[in-house]
């Protein structure tokens, strides 16, 4: 059986992509600018590599930045259209500001527009051929489940928002010749024998198992996928999928099996890789606490202002291998909030000051947190830590709760960078699936990922 009429790119495909064309298409943007206005900045025809060089580098990290490799944003115009602005204006100033690796400044400043255009007409150019071609319905990846419709919900909004061109067409019900089977109207429901029919018709790329019960699957289905994988069909199991897509462990699908789930990275035990860690986050807690005396006087007016009480606060909170230790942060909360108990805090708390509002969509407030990194309590990336009375309540609810204690927690992390506050049990559910996957596959380029990332969460002023 031949799948080749379902032509689709991969996450990691469309991500390298969209770097590799965006570098293409500003080239070759320069260079007809250079030919036809004469562009004597950057003339892309002399042997000047590092130019070139130096210009890549900033558009891939000021684009990761802005968040221009976001293949949701990616495939929308609306979207795609002021990350590009913002890449380009921060490149391009960056790039002026650049000694020795770049051109010396023209004399003519007209050229420097030309130099704006030129990257910025490439980029726009590239994106508006991305997602008219490359993010159109023709090159989704079209997909049959096979499982339980107790499942199929959640599997498909995980889906969905994760990579919008990861199409479901329909599934297969294992469950449909028990008396109480529960149907499912959000997708087409096709016959179990129909298998390798609706693969032909609709183009299916892969088969995706999403059942928590392998007997479910009857001998006939069985036999069909056995046939298919036989024939070098891609059939895949849906936690799997569901992390490699969504990039969180998906511990609310894990059974008694959970041991298949967690083969947590080796550079949990890696002594040179933790020697790294450790070295990076005293050199940045150290570079924090400088840049946190120098912003004191403004934050201690601000605080006089509009906190009015006592600046700094210190709280129990769980650390590492369970051990609980005393958190430092700038008091963001009116004094003496929690007179009837520790409660969750909420978007638009009312208890948040003024100032403290400012002081958490800026992430100012964690700033104090650089002295529990150097006394080693705390990593610079990691979980973040959380009270014990929350821990306790949380664990009883959500499964596997507690093993993102086997690592140090962080002042930022791969959920802080990927998910909203938590305020709510399902929030934090959603973390804790983000924290499993940076402790399983934590590495140094992953390390570089979140904190690229923290700068947009700041940038941004996503905190809260």
């Amino acid at each position: 059986m031949s799948n080749s009429s379902s032509i689709h790119f991969e996450i990691s495909e469309r991500k390298i992509l969209l770097r590799l064309f965006d570098l293409l298409f500003v080239g070759l943007s320069l260079y007809l600018v250079s030919t036809i206005f004469e562009l004597e900045y950057f003339n892309i025809r002399e042997h000047q590599w590092t130019w070139f060089i130096v210009l890549a580098l900033y558009i891939s990290l000021f684009g990761t930045v802005f968040e221009l490799y976001d293949l949701q944003k990616s495939s929308k115009l609306e979207t795609v259209i002021g990350t590009v602005l913002l890449t380009t204006s921060v490149t391009v100033l960056f790039y002026l500001l650049t000694p020795f690796y770049t051109p010396v400044l023209p004399e003519k400043r007209l050229q420097i527009i030309y130099f704006y255009l030129a990257i910025l007409f490439g980029l726009y150019l590239w994106r508006w051929f991305y997602i008219t071609f490359i993010a159109s319905p023709r090159f989704y990846k079209r997909v049959l489940l096979v499982g339980e419709t107790s499942n199929i919900t959640s599997i498909i909004e995980a889906f969905k928002s994760a990579d919008p061109n990861y199409k479901i067409v329909g599934f297969i019900n294992c469950e449909s010749k028990k008396k109480d089977a529960i149907k499912f109207n959000g997708l087409p429901e096709y016959a179990p024998n129909s298998i390798h029919q609706i693969i032909e018709e609709e183009g299916i790329s892969e088969v995706v198992i999403a059942s928590y019960n392998s007997e479910s699957i009857t001998p006939s289905i069985y036999s069909d996928l056995i046939l298919l994988l036989e024939k070098g069909f891609p059939i895949k199991e849906y936690t799997q999928v569901y992390e490699d897509i969504t990039y969180r462990v998906p511990v609310q699908y894990v059974g008694k099996d959970f041991y298949k789930y967690f083969p947590f990275s080796r550079n949990n035990k890696n002594k040179l890789y933790l020697a790294y860690r450790r070295g990076f986050d005293v050199l940045l807690s150290i570079i924090g606490i400088l840049m946190g005396f120098i912003l004191l006087p403004l934050v201690l007016i601000g605080n006089l202002i509009g906190n009015r009480g006592p600046l700094f606060y210190t709280q129990e909170r769980v650390g590492e291998n369970g051990k609980s230790f005393k958190i430092f942060k700038y008091r963001t909360m009116v004094k003496n909030a929690e007179t009837k108990g520790a409660v969750w805090a909420t978007k638009n708390d009312s208890r948040v000051t003024r100032f403290g509002r400012f002081l958490r969509v800026s992430r100012f407030d964690e700033i104090p947190q650089f002295f529990n990194i150097l006394k080693g309590e705390m990593s610079m990336i990691g979980p973040r830590p959380e009270r014990p009375y929350f821990v306790q309540e949380l664990s009883q609810v959500i499964p596997f709760y507690e093993t993102r204690h086997i690592v140090k927690p962080g002042l930022t992390g791969w959920a802080q960078v990927n998910a909203r506050y938590g305020s709510s049990i399902d929030d934090s559910l959603l973390k804790l699936q983000y924290d499993l996957y940076y402790i399983k596959h934590r590495s140094f380029l992953l390390d570089i990922n979140i904190i690229v990332k923290t700068l947009s969460t700041v940038i941004f002023f996503r905190g809260q």
